[in-house]
């Protein structure tokens, strides 16, 4: 296996084949990712252990849906059972990748930890049952997201290096943060790729409200569209990884197309 490293520009050609590759198969994807936040939603209410299920699921789910990427940008139609592919894989990879998502799930529960730690735990409502005047989620919630980046970047590849290279999951959690690291540029200039067209599709909504005469028709159309924004987000992964890494034995699918 060999880390590619891409110019910071790939960025940019990753939100853009994640695009493409959605809206070839926008139905499928859209289904399979809507699919995943269902069994999520119903596995986190089963009492007391719903939470951890539902974090260990979360690296076989990516794999998952970077699965169905694949076979869209190879022009198949991705089925429903592409989402189980991480649960098709063998006896020794499906263990590795149930390690992954237990790494995941403490890791997850311990930042968090760290975080209510840090920010002093939710604002204290104030005498009456009113909100207090200065509330601090929205600090909190930036010191926790600030504190999972790392994690984030440590299994940003590692269900696929698991799944497709047969990785162990403590090198595929060092492997992906190196080849993360070493990609830093690209994967900053994809972020900021991906920021700017949610905030285009956000104002373009807010104003296509403001012209039908109010506001209320955009809110009602917003929580959909964000879904089917998250949706081609979760497109564009597969080609992060695709592009990071390359093996001489084994090398994951791809088409010449879609190549940069």
């Amino acid at each position: 296996m060999k880390l590619n490293v891409v110019p910071p520009r790939t960025g940019f050609l990753w939100v853009r084949m994640g695009i493409r590759t959605f809206l070839r198969q926008p139905l499928a994807l859209a289904g399979l990712f809507f699919m995943y936040m269902a069994v999520v939603l119903v596995v986190t209410q089963i009492p007391l252990v719903g939470m951890v299920i539902g974090g260990v699921l979360v690296p076989a789910a990516t794999l998952g849906l970077m699965a169905a990427t694949a076979e869209a940008s190879s022009g198949r139609f991705p089925m429903p059972t592409v989402l189980l592919s991480a649960f098709r894989a063998g006896r020794e990879r499906l263990r590795s990748m149930l390690v992954l998502g237990v790494i995941y799930t403490v890791g997850s529960m311990l930042v968090s930890l760290l975080g209510s730690l840090l920010t002093g735990g939710a604002p204290t409502p104030a005498p009456g049952g009113t909100a207090p005047e200065q509330p601090q989620v929205d600090s909190g919630l930036l010191v926790t997201l600030l504190l999972h980046t790392p994690l984030f970047l440590m299994f940003w590849h590692a269900p696929a290096l698991v799944h497709w290279h047969g990785i162990s999951p403590a090198k595929s959690l060092f492997f992906s943060a190196v080849a993360c690291w070493r990609n830093m540029g690209a994967l900053l200039v994809y972020g900021l790729a991906w920021m700017g067209v949610f905030l285009l599709v956000g104002s373009v909504l807010g104003l296509l409200g403001a012209v039908a005469g109010g506001a209320n028709l955009a809110r009602a159309v917003m929580v959909p569209t964000a879904l089917l924004m998250a949706a081609m987000f979760t497109s564009s992964i597969w080609f992060t990884f695709r592009d990071s890494f390359t093996a001489d034995d084994a090398p994951v699918p791809a088409t010449e197309g879609d190549r940069p």
